[in-house]
């Protein structure tokens, strides 16, 4: 899966580099890129690592190569460290999967002193979240279709985090390019999900 999400980045490369041009500093695309480069030279070692520590090698992966706030709010401290963490040294199975996104989420949110609706990749992450019900089976399609309103919902948004916060008013019409980015990697873990049922 985690392959998977980098490949689909990678190719996504010059679409996330022209949303930033748009609204940041236009290298998330090229950032992002070579942050999962690096995930997919280390991929080898990653895998050989406990269930827990994967997702920490990743987000450190990440960290070292991804600049601007996607590097942290992805890597180290957040999104791959905290879910790893979460994970522990139990058995990755498809039920853990809320508990341990959950405990990526807010992390992010913590990190970033963000929440939904400020058009950053938690208004992405959170509608996802909240479509991993606990207790009922996770659907790969409740995911996606989640993660396309997310990305969709931060358009009209004006920003109020980062780069694109600067811009006010000209914020609005664009979307977030870590919103877009965070929903190509929910793509790839609904299509894991898909394959695994």
């Amino acid at each position: 899966m985690i392959a998977a999400a980098a490949v689909r980045i990678i190719g996504a490369a010059d679409e996330l580099t022209a949303l930033d041009q748009a609204i940041g500093d236009g290298d998330h695309g090229i950032n992002m890129k070579r942050g999962c480069e690096q995930v997919l030279a280390e991929l080898d070692a990653i895998a050989a690592k406990p269930t827990g520590e994967a997702p920490k090698a990743v987000g450190m992966a990440l960290v070292m190569k991804v600049g601007g706030a996607s590097g942290p709010l992805y890597g180290s401290g957040s999104l791959f460290m905290s879910m790893g963490k979460k994970l522990g040294e139990r058995p990755a199975t498809i039920e853990l999967l809320p508990e341990v996104f959950a405990a990526g989420v807010e992390a992010v949110a913590a990190r970033g002193k963000s929440t939904p609706c400020e058009k950053t990749m938690l208004d992405v992450l959170t509608p996802v979240l909240e479509a991993m019900r606990p207790g009922e089976p996770v659907r790969a399609e409740s995911l996606r279709k989640a993660a396309a309103r997310g990305a969709a919902s931060t358009i009209p948004m004006r920003a109020t985090k980062g780069r694109a916060s600067f811009l006010g008013e000209r914020s609005i019409g664009h979307m977030d390019p870590g919103a877009r980015s965070s929903q190509i990697m929910i793509e790839a873990l609904s299509a894991f999900l898909e394959q695994r049922t």
